[in-house]
């Protein structure tokens, strides 16, 4: 259990959207990110994921993930990554969440 909680109003903060991964590429000089191309519907973002040692850029291209859509910008290798994409590790593997549904991209998680 969690020793630190939030308000249901911090937690009405977080943008959560689905995404369609449009493209995908290894990110030049690193052994653990892609540079994803990702799709919410009305616009395309850049997203830098440290997700390189599970996937393979070609498997993640047409699959719909979920990513947190209002996240401040940051630069990462000089990439400016527009979001985070959400996935969960056990230490050993790594999974990216994905809907077990055909949802529309765009559409908002709660």
């Amino acid at each position: 259990m969690s020793s630190e909680y939030i308000s249901i109003e911090d937690f009405a903060k977080v943008d959560l959207r689905i995404a369609k991964v449009v493209d995908a590429v290894r990110v030049e000089g690193s052994e653990k990110l892609l540079k994803l191309t990702v799709s919410l519907g009305d616009e395309q973002r850049t997203l830098v994921a440290g997700i390189a040692k599970y996937y393979n850029p070609e498997d993640l291209v047409g699959k719909k993930i979920l990513m947190v859509a209002n996240l401040k910008p940051r630069k990462i290798f000089g990439i400016e990554s527009q979001g985070m994409i959400l996935a969960v590790s056990n230490g050993e593997n790594l999974s990216v969440l994905v809907p077990d549904r055909d949802v529309k991209e765009g559409s908002k998680a709660s």
